[in-house]
């Protein structure tokens, strides 16, 4: 069985949507604050996340080693709004470069499970 990151068509799909995503990101109001060291580096290092967290080869962990992703994001303060804005800004990315189909759904939930579990102020 095919895994969601050959599913949604690899790395050129996980470059195309970290594309897509990260000038949503800097125009939200509500997440523009949270990224304040530009966007070269977040891209490059959620690129490296995506495509592990989508059953791809573990360029995250070789490069950053293994670590609790919640722990890394409680410097920032994620609200619940905050989560939803992101979210939102996935969604839309998505829309974008046309990622449909049950394998975005699926891996829609999967980044909705995270961005909640990464939820830290009230």
């Amino acid at each position: 069985m095919k895994t969601l990151y050959e599913q949604i068509g690899g790395a050129e799909t996980i470059d195309r949507l970290v594309h897509a995503f990260y000038p949503k990101v800097y125009a939200h109001p509500l997440l523009r604050p949270l990224f304040p060291d530009g966007v070269e580096a977040i891209r490059a290092k959620q690129y490296l996340f995506l495509t592990q967290f989508t059953g791809g080869p573990p360029l995250y962990t070789d490069k950053y080693g293994f670590g609790n992703m919640r722990a890394i994001h409680e410097q920032f303060p994620i609200t619940r709004e905050r989560a939803e804005a992101w979210l939102s800004c996935m969604r839309e990315a998505m829309d974008e470069i046309g990622l449909e189909g049950p394998p975005r759904e699926y891996f829609f939930q999967m980044l909705t499970n995270a961005a909640y579990r990464f939820v830290n102020t009230g």
